[in-house]
This record gives structure tokens, C-alpha cells and sequence, in this order.
């Protein structure tokens, strides 16, 4: 064939076009594939009972199916044709693509054959690379084709409906049935195909041998040869690594003979070339070509060495040949091939024994390897310049063996040897496998800089020499060569300071064509003649993609996007690497590798898309939720060892040293203790270490909390299918929802019980847990101090952001069905003297201490937890406790509505109050109500006591000014304000004449059948009943003052504060004179007083003889 036809024919534009296009149909045949077999997702008439007859049918008929004439057999397709047309058009058409693929595939390997191309992987990369690749790609997409179950029901149906439809069948329907039939048996009819290309596609393979063999050496032949490392000759450091020298450092351990037909112009890109690649060139090339088996022993020897790697080989994502077992069964069938049959179960007999135990050692090898590259590349990143390839290489190396066990993970099953298929170490390679990534995108301007000067200063200077001393140069290749050298030349430092894109995949592209034109038989320029100039422009070509392709370089060689469909074996690495604590380091590398997963989608199949991105999302947030619950955890479990330690310093654990110290004398006299009493370790104990080899439980957590804290913090953020991740965001989701049920842990609440730690108690834990955490700040890499803030926020309100109870809500339910409910029954009391709630003793009751939680350190401490929103929560739920004793207060009043009102107009007059005062019903009822209300609120004024010290230690400069601003109301103030700044005035915790909580509850009670006149009705007549009511208390013989408590036993010294509060709300209320009021209270209850009530036992607390405060009395006359 002439050079002209050589160059028409355009074997580069079609090997490139026909090599996408063939991993796009290869990828629609998967997706059919993978589609049928899940009845999820198959189409949905193949699973209808209706179409099975006409199914079977047209299988069986397949391709010769009689339509018109086949009425009853194809009835329900008939009926579903317009359906059965818009489901299957993507199937139909894409199995059309499989014919014109093939169709040009066949035609450009007879063109190639035609003009007798030379093939060799050192000289012609790129032709050779596109070559190969377009044969297995096509016996991959043949494959694929034929383990489709339903290919010939999806075709047959959519040709039956296309003609009941139309009239006609489908145009390529006989061509496409055909081929169907034909492919049957794949291999059988592809070996028959590809026997004239034997010779072509045989020249290719064998130019792999050298290569193959030295990039399957085993980890001892690495060792020795010190691949990867930059250390081992310190003096070549920065000397530019090229294919020549990688080469001469590896062959340190081959025969020196070996040397002497070593190609030199080896390439840059055959370094990182993957081995899985080289091995489906092999294996499928030898499959389809077994004739040069028989007649070659090179073909023979490289074809043996590959069986012996690897068990299966990867057709497409988790689509695997079974090597040795598909082999075996196609020569089993053929004459003469019953020693390459022998060979093939010798091979498979060495790869199982051997294969697991050779790669593992090489996954050691590496993970050793590539940490001491990646530490000296990060503190030397200048050496990514001239040691780029030692970056490609290993991020290569280390692809192979991860896929290498990752697919025989998958398909291994039964081995003597199962832990050569299960590396609990495989994190770090991972992890490595990204820091490497991560290295050269970060210095990319290192790269790009010293390659450009690369170029322009050396590569353009060579390349220009070389075509000078050509001794032909054909015009179409001068001047693609000129092009070149004219490229190079103008570069310049300015265009990478000025950050301008590179682009060089025309110069790329032309050297292809190059490739192409020097390697047919009857070119002028043949490119094995010269391979200087390959050399070089190989170099070049490497460099060049240091300027434009390093992203591109970097998915070659470390994608591993393979994970997204081996998906089960990932989880099971991840889970491995959560077991070793050693290896928790390095565990963010799986949400990273998630990000690979966009890699392995096409333009061909766009409906793969959102698939894919679910699977890289799902995984990528899987893992992190999991790694920051690990990390939570870990946290919280130092937290409440933390606790533990600060709990020992508690005042309550002195009592048994004190009483120690008193009674020295006695625990001499006694030399063992007693049984029972074992002897505590003091404070600090812990601290004393006589041994360093013994572990502690702090020291294990300690330990796995730093490598937890470090793949946590490894990397601020990464991006997986467009969603940008933030991994501190997870740790602090977790952190604040776990240190949110820690502080409620802490509270330890028995509903059962009713028992809860004291608050000054959990004031001390929750300090402990917040103190660590702090500490733990530039570590996590999350904003602890957020975490802290929201979770204690959260504490305050009722529900958390899980909707689980707070210590707000556990506390205010503590307070109000414990402590205030049995102040309210009697058996706890109000001591003013000890400013506390005390515990009145019973016989036969097992009670708890009051005081030992209402004292004004507890208190303190209550508001110090729950804050102001907790304390305005709690003061709401004991509003709504008092305004239901109002409720029912009013009910008595309406009762005796009628008396009362006799009693306010006759109060003066002894004779008839004698006489009316017998009439009340319920008095005793209205004072124990009273009581409780007076309980209630005296309870609130010492909670909020506490509050306004907390708020006074936390914010005195904001504390001041609303203290001012509450001594300013003045009762000219208007009342709306007055209540506003009263309300500011309570939630800071400073006491208010009018309490406008009390205000705002009782407003609430309004209702609609009862006028205003007569809610202000009942409130007056309710003064009067309490007046009448109180001589009552005289006659009460729990009403027994206590000198030393300062109050009674039934807390009826409360009363004071509920009169005067509950007169206060309720006159407000009602636009009301408050002081008038409660000077008619007094009067009448003073008058009822001398109409016959013993006096003298009237308790000293209730004679309310004192006037109300002005500002009271003011306020409600402005109303």
C-alpha cells in the first residue's frame, strides 16, 4: 500500500475515535446487562405473565420470527407495541452500535493488516497502545454481548413491534439477528476472525516482553534495585528521572547479557504503563491469536508468564474472564493444543499457590516505599520537577495491586491461603495512593515550571538536531516535525506566571500521526530506523502533559473508580481498617477514593449518571457518618474518664479522709481494714506509673483517639460528584448529638425512682467533658467551640435537635413531681433561715435530702446549666402549676359568691359576720391552694437568686445597666413598658414588684363566657375569702413555728408571697388600684380577727399589717 494511501487512510484519527466509541458501547452493553438481571430494573413486559408464551415464542424463532402469520402467538405484543417500542429503542440502538462497531473495527484491523504496520510498545507507544486497546475493548464489548441473557428477546421483541407498528421490520434487524447467532459462542467465532491478524497483533505482544517481565518482578528484585527511592543515590537526586535511568536502576538484578538488546528509547509512559492493561493485551491477544503459540517460543514464554499473575482479568468494572477455566475450555476443543492445555493448568496451579503470597509481598514492599517517596517529596516538593515520573510510577504501581486483590477478593472463594486475599493494611495504600494526588495537584506550578523550561531549553534544541541528521524526511512528516519544534520553542516562563492554559493534545495528536505514517512497510521514514527520534519525542510527549494532562495523567494511573462496583469488598476494607487501631489513620482515604467514582461514567450512557452518583455519595457519607461516630465516641468515652477523675475531687469524697485523720490513733491499733471497706486511691493516683509497659484504658483511648483526630483532620474538604464535603462538619454533628446525651447521661434521671444527680454535681461533670473537648480543639480539626455553644443551647430548651428530652426538661419535671409536690403534701418545708427546701423526717420513708438540691449552691448551679432560656422554661411550668391553683381558686369563689359578697359589705359588723363566716364552704381548700402557690413562687424567687448571681459573675457590664434601667420604672411609667422592662429585669434574674410572668399566665386564663367586671369580681371577692379564711390557720396544729427553720411545717409562712404576688399580677391584670386592694385585705381581715379568732396563735407571718410597696400600689393606680 502506497504512503499516500498510508496517510487517507487516517489510522490515528480512527484508532482514537474507535477506541472512545468502544468503551462507550461497552459500557450500554453493561448497563443492559446489569439491567436485565435485576427484576428491579428490567423492563417491565418481560415480567408480565401475559407476555410469557409470546416471549418464549420469539426466542425460540429468533432471528426468522413470522409476524403477520404468528397472530396468536405475538397477541399481547400487539396490544403493548407502542410501549414495547419507547422502552426498548436505547436497547435496539445500542445493540446496532455493537454492529457498526464491529463493522468499523473489522475494517480498520484489515486496513492496518493491509499496510503491514509495525507494532512496538518502545518505539510507537501510542499506535501500539491503540491498538491493542481496541481489540480487547472490542472482544470485552463481544463478551458482554453474549452473557446478555435477553439479547435475543429485546431484539426480537422491538423488531415485532417496530413491524406491526410500521409494516416493515427494523433495517438492521437481518444484519443484527445474524450477529447475534454468530456470537453464540464468542471466542469460537472471534479466534476465527482475528486468524489473519495474527501476525500484526503477535508483533505487538511480543514488543511487551521485556517490559512485562521486568514490571513483574516480585518485592525482593524491587528491594534490591531500590525502586522508587530517591534517597539511595543522593549525588542523581535531582537529576531528571527518564525510562532510561528507571530502567537501568531495575535491571540492577537481571543477567548483565540482558543489557546489550535493551531498547534505550524506552518510554517515559511504559514506567506507569498499568500491568492489569498489559495483562488483558496479553491474555485476550493470545486467545484470539493461539496460532503463534504453537510456532513461537517467545509468544510462548510471555504468554505463560501472564497466566501465572493473575486468576481473572478484568473485562469492564466488576465483569471479569475467568483466565485459566475460559482458556482451557477453547483449547480443549482444538487439535494439537494438548501440551498448551498442560500449560494452562500448570500456570493456574502456580498462580493459586503463589499469586496471593507475591502480590502481598509487593503491597509491603510499596506501602514502605511510597511513604519514604511522599516524605521526601513533601519536604523537598522542588523534586516533583525532576522526579514527576517516580510520582506516575508509584501512584501505578500501587493501582495494580489494589485492583489486582480487589477483584480476586470478589472471585476467589475457596483458597488454602485466604489471608493472602484480605490485607487489613490496604488503608495506607490507599491513604498513600491520595497524599501522592494530593502532592502533585498542590505543586503543580513546581511541575509546570521546570517541565516548560524543559522543553523550550532542551527538548526543542534535541528534537531540532535530530531532524536535521534525518536521512529522509518526507514533506508531510517535516512538516509536522517543524510544527513541533516551532511549538516548543516559543514557550516561556511568563506564560506559567501569567497562569495561562496549556495545550497540547494538536502536538500530541501529530505525533500519533506520525507514529502512524512511520510505520507502514513502505514508508520513506521508517520509526524503528530512528529511534532517537521516538526517544525524544516520547520525552516530549511526557513533558508535555506535565503541562496540560496532569489531571488526566493522574486518573491514568490512579483511578480507582473500580470501587464503585466492588462495593461489598470496600465495606469490607473499611470495616477491616476500623478493627486495626493502627490503621485509623489512614481510614479517610475511603470517603476519598468516593471521588474516583465520577472517572468511570460516559458521554454514551448519560442515564448511568445518577446512579453512579448516588453509589459515590451514599459511600463517601457512610464512611465519614461512621469515622465521626468512632471519633465521638472516643471523645466521649476520655470525657467520662475525665469526669471520673474530676469527680474524685468532689467535697463529698473528704468525709472518709477527715474521719481517717481524726481517728489516726484507732487505725494504727487496727492493722488490716475491715472486710468491705477496700481502700480508695486518692485524687492523682492514677498518674503513678511503676511500670511503663502497662496499658491503662486512658492510654488505649488516648491512642486511638489521635489516630482518629488525624484522618479526621486530614483534609479541610473534597469534592465528589460536584457536592463539596466538609468531614469536621460530620465530627461535629456527631460530637454535638453525642455530647448532647452525655450531659442528659450525667443527670442520670430514674423515672422510676425519681432520682437525679445534684445540679452542682453535673456542673462539675459538664465542666470535665467541656474542658477536654476544648482541649481537643486544634486537633479535630471541628469548631469545638460551636459544638460546645450549640449543645449547651440546646440543653436549655426542652428538645434537643434529635427531639430527645434535655436536663431542662428533666429538671423542671424533677422539681415540680418531686421537691414542690412533696413541699406541697408536707414532708418537705421552706426554711428562710437556711435559704434552702428541707426534708422533714418520717418513720418508715426513705426520702431524699431537699436541701441537698434546692440550697443556694444548687440553685446556682441550676442556673448555670440551664441558663436563661432553662430558667424562663422552668419559671413557665411553674406559672402553669400556679394559674391551675387560680383556676380552682375561682372555682371556690363562684361557689360562695353569695356569702362573699354579704362578708365584703358587712365585714364591720360582728353580729352578721358571726353568722355568715359558717356559711363559707371550702376555706381550708382555699388556704392549702394558697399555700401551694406561695411554695411555688418562693421556690421561683430563690431559682431566680441564683440566676441573677450567675448572670451578675457572667455578664456584670450587661447586668448593671439593666438593673438601672429597672430602678428608672417609675409609676409614671407607662405600663406596657413597665411590664417590657420588668420582663427584661426577670430574665436576668433580678426581682420585680409586679412579676410579669405571673402577669402574662394569668392573662392566658381569659376566657370568653365571663366578662372583665366579673373576672375583677372574683379576684376581690378571692382577697376577701383568704382574709376570712386565715384565723383558720390558728387552729391548724401543724401551724408550729420553727426558731431555728425560721418558718412552719405545713409552709404556711408562704402565704405572704402569694398574696402579695398573685393581688399584684391579677390588679395589673384588670387595670386596678393594687394598693387599694390590699389595704381592703387587710381591714377585713384584721376586722374578722377581733370578731372572735384567738389572736395570739395567728402566725406572726401572715399578719400582713405592712403596706404594699408604692411602686405596686403606683403602677396599678396608673392602670
Amino acid at each position: 500500500m502506497s504512503l499516500t494511501s498510508a496517510y487517507q487512510h487516517k489510522l490515528a484519527e480512527k484508532l482514537t475515535i474507535l477506541n472512545d466509541r468502544g468503551q462507550g458501547v461497552l459500557i450500554r452493553m453493561y448497563n443492559i446487562k446489569k439491567t436485565c438481571s435485576d427484576p428491579k430494573s428490567k423492563p417491565p413486559f418481560l415480567l408480565e405473565k401475559s407476555m410469557e408464551s409470546s416471549l418464549k415464542y420469539i426466542n425460540k424463532k429468533f432471528p426468522n420470527i413470522d409476524v403477520r402469520n404468528s397472530t396468536q402467538h405475538l397477541g399481547p405484543v400487539h396490544r403493548e407495541k407502542s410501549e414495547i417500542i419507547r422502552f426498548l429503542t436505547n436497547y435496539y440502538q445500542s445493540f446496532v452500535d455493537v454492529m457498526e462497531f464491529r463493522d468499523h473495527v473489522y475494517e480498520l484491523l484489515n486496513t492496518i493488516d493491509a499496510c503491514q504496520c509495525h507494532f512496538d510498545i518502545n518505539l510507537n507507544f501510542d499506535f501500539t497502545r491503540s491498538y491493542l486497546d481496541l481489540i480487547v475493548t472490542y472482544t470485552s464489548v463481544i463478551l458482554l454481548l453474549s452473557r446478555i441473557e435477553d439479547r435475543r428477546v429485546l431484539i426480537g421483541v422491538y423488531n415485532c413491534a417496530h413491524e406491526m407498528l410500521h409494516g416493515h421490520s427494523d433495517p438492521s434487524f437481518a444484519r443484527l439477528g445474524q450477529m447475534v447467532l454468530e456470537y453464540d459462542h464468542p471466542l469460537k467465532k472471534l479466534t476465527e476472525e482475528f486468524g489473519p491478524h495474527t501476525k500484526a497483533v503477535s508483533g505487538a505482544l511480543l514488543s511487551l516482553h521485556f517490559l512485562f517481565v521486568r514490571r513483574n518482578q516480585g518485592a525482593e528484585q524491587w528491594r534490591s534495585a531500590q525502586l522508587l527511592s530517591l534517597i539511595s543515590t543522593p549525588a542523581a537526586m535531582i537529576n531528571p528521572a527518564n525510562s532510561d535511568t528507571c530502567l537501568t536502576s531495575i535491571i540492577g538484578s537481571f543477567p548483565r547479557y540482558w543489557l546489550i538488546n535493551v531498547p534505550l528509547s524506552s518510554l517515559m509512559a511504559c514506567e506507569y504503563l498499568s500491568v492489569e492493561v498489559m495483562e488483558r493485551w496479553i491474555v485476550i491477544g493470545f486467545l484470539l491469536c493461539h496460532g503463534c503459540l504453537n510456532s513461537n517460543s517467545q509468544c510462548q514464554k510471555l504468554w505463560k508468564l501472564c497466566l501465572q499473575g493473575s486468576l481473572y482479568i478484568t473485562l469492564i468494572r466488576e465483569d471479569v474472564l475467568q483466565v485459566h477455566k475460559v482458556t482451557e475450555d477453547l483449547f480443549s476443543g482444538l487439535k494439537g493444543y494438548g501440551k498448551r492445555v498442560a500449560d494452562v493448568k500448570e500456570s493456574k496451579e502456580h498462580a493459586i499457590a503463589n499469586s496471593g503470597q507475591f502480590h502481598s509481598q509487593r503491597r509491603q514492599f510499596l506501602r514502605l516505599a511510597v511513604k519514604e517517596l511522599e516524605t521526601v517529596l513533601t519536604d523537598e516538593p522542588g523534586l516533583l520537577g525532576p522526579k514527576a515520573l517516580f510520582a506516575f510510577m508509584a501512584l501505578s504501581f500501587i493501582r495494580d495491586e489494589v485492583t489486582w486483590l480487589v477483584r480476586h477478593t470478589e472471585n476467589v472463594t475457596k483458597t488454602k491461603t485466604p489471608e493472602d486475599y484480605a490485607d487489613s493494611s490496604i488503608a495506607e495504600l490507599l491513604f498513600l495512593l491520595e497524599e501522592i494526588r494530593a502532592l502533585v495537584r498542590r505543586h503543580i506550578k513546581v511541575i509546570e515550571q521546570y517541565h516548560l523550561q524543559y522543553l523550550a531549553r532542551f527538548d526543542a534544541l534535541v528534537l531540532s538536531d535530530i531532524i536535521q541528521n534525518l536521512s529522509v524526511c518526507p514533506e508531510e512528516e517535516s512538516i509536522i516535525m517543524s510544527s513541533f519544534v516551532n511549538t516548543l520553542s516559543s514557550l516561556n516562563l511568563k506564560q506559567v506566571d501569567n497562569g495561562e492554559k496549556f495545550e497540547f493534545s494538536g502536538l500530541r495528536l501529530d505525533w500519533f500521526r506520525l507514529q502512524a505514517y512511520t510505520s507502514v512497510a513502505k514508508a520513506p521514514l521508517h520509526l524503528h530506523e530512528n529511534p532517537d527520534l521516538a526517544k525524544v519525542m516520547n520525552l516530549i510527549v511526557f513533558h508535555s502533559q506535565m503541562l496540560d494532562s496532569v489531571e488526566n495523567m493522574l486518573v491514568e494511573t490512579s483511578d480507582l473508580s473500580t470501587f464503585c462496583f466492588h462495593l461489598r469488598t470496600f465495606e469490607k476494607m473499611f470495616a477491616m481498617t476500623l478493627e486495626e487501631p493502627a490503621m485509623l489513620r489512614y481510614a479517610i482515604a475511603f470517603p476519598l477514593i468516593c471521588a474516583h467514582f465520577v472517572h468511570c461514567t460516559h458521554e454514551m450512557c448519560p442515564e448511568e449518571y445518577p446512579h453512579l452518583k448516588n453509589h459515590g455519595l451514599h459511600h463517601c457519607n457512610s464512611f465519614l457518618e461512621e469515622l465521626a461516630k468512632q471519633t465521638s465516641n472516643c471523645v466521649l468515652e476520655v470525657c467520662a474518664e475525665q469526669r471520673n477523675l474530676s469527680e474524685q475531687l468532689l467535697p463529698k469524697h473528704c468525709a472518709t479522709t477527715i474521719s481517717k485523720a481524726k481517728n489516726k490513733k484507732t487505725m494504727k491499733q487496727r492493722q488490716t481494714p475491715r472486710k468491705g471497706e477496700p481502700e480508695r486511691d486518692k485524687p492523682g493516683a492514677e498518674s503513678h506509673r511503676k511500670n511503663r509497659s502497662i496499658v491503662t484504658n486512658m492510654d488505649k483511648l488516648h491512642l486511638n483517639l489521635t489516630e482518629l483526630a488525624l484522618t479526621m483532620n486530614h483534609v479541610h474538604s473534597f469534592c465528589v460528584f460536584e457536592h463539596t464535603i466538609f468531614p469536621s462538619e460530620y465530627l461535629s454533628s456527631h460530637l454535638e448529638a453525642r455530647l448532647n446525651r452525655a450531659i442528659v447521661w450525667l443527670a442520670g434521671y430514674n423515672a422510676t425512682t425519681q432520682e437525679i444527680a445534684r445540679p452542682s454535681e453535673l456542673l462539675v461533670g459538664v465542666k470535665a467533658y467541656i474542658g477536654f473537648i476544648k482541649s481537643l480543639a486544634q486537633f479535630l480539626g471541628a469548631d469545638v467551640s460551636r459544638v460546645i455553644r450549640n449543645a449547651l443551647l440546646q440543653q436549655t430548651q426542652p428538645l434537643d435537635s434529635c427531639g430527645e428530652q434535655t436536663i431542662t426538661t428533666l429538671y423542671t419535671n424533677w422539681y415540680l413531681e418531686s421537691l414542690l409536690r412533696q413541699a406541697s403534701s408536707g414532708t418537705i418545708i421552706l426554711s428562710p433561715a437556711m435559704q434552702a427546701f428541707i426534708s422533714l423526717p418520717r418513720e418508715g420513708e426513705q426520702n431524699f435530702s431537699a436541701e441537698e438540691f434546692s440550697d443556694i449552691s444548687e440553685l446556682r448551679a441550676l442556673a448555670e446549666l440551664l441558663g436563661p432560656y432553662g430558667m424562663k422554661f422552668l419559671s413557665e411550668n411553674l406559672m402553669w402549676h400556679v394559674t391551675s391553683q387560680i383556676v380552682e381558686l375561682k372555682k371556690l369563689v363562684v361557689e360562695n359568691m353569695d356569702v362573699l359578697v354579704q362578708i365584703r359589705s358587712n365585714f364591720s359588723k360582728a353580729d352578721l359576720m358571726a353568722s355568715l363566716l359558717p356559711q363559707l364552704m371550702g376555706a381550708d381548700n382555699v388556704l392549702k391552694r394558697m399555700t401551694i402557690i406561695g411554695v411555688i413562687l418562693s421556690f421561683r424567687a430563690m431559682a431566680q437568686e441564683g440566676l441573677r448571681e450567675v448572670f451578675s459573675s457572667h455578664c456584670p457590664f450587661l447586668m448593671g445597666p439593666i438593673e438601672c434601667l429597672k430602678e428608672f420604672v417609675t409609676p409614671d411609667t407607662d405600663i406596657k413598658v413597665t411590664l417590657s422592662v420588668f420582663e427584661l429585669a426577670s430574665a436576668a434574674g433580678v426581682g420585680c414588684d409586679i412579676d410579669p410572668a405571673l402577669v402574662a399566665a394569668i392573662a392566658n386564663l381569659k376566657t370568653d363566657t365571663s366578662s372583665p367586671e366579673e373576672e375583677y369580681k372574683v379576684a376581690c371577692l378571692l382577697l376577701i375569702f383568704l382574709a376570712v379564711s386565715l384565723p383558720l390557720l390558728a387552729m391548724d396544729p401543724a401551724s408550729f413555728y420553727s426558731i431555728e427553720k425560721d418558718g412552719y411545717s405545713n409552709n404556711i409562712h408562704c402565704l405572704t408571697k402569694a398574696i402579695i404576688q398573685v393581688s399584684a399580677a391579677l390588679f395589673t391584670l384588670y387595670n386596678k388600684n393594687i394598693e387599694t386592694h390590699l389595704k381592703e385585705f387587710l381591714v377585713v381581715n384584721e376586722e374578722d380577727s377581733h370578731s372572735g379568732a384567738d389572736r395570739r396563735r395567728i402566725p406572726r407571718a401572715l399578719c400582713l399589717n405592712q403596706r404594699p410597696s408604692p411602686v405596686s400600689g403606683r403602677v396599678g393606680s396608673q392602670l
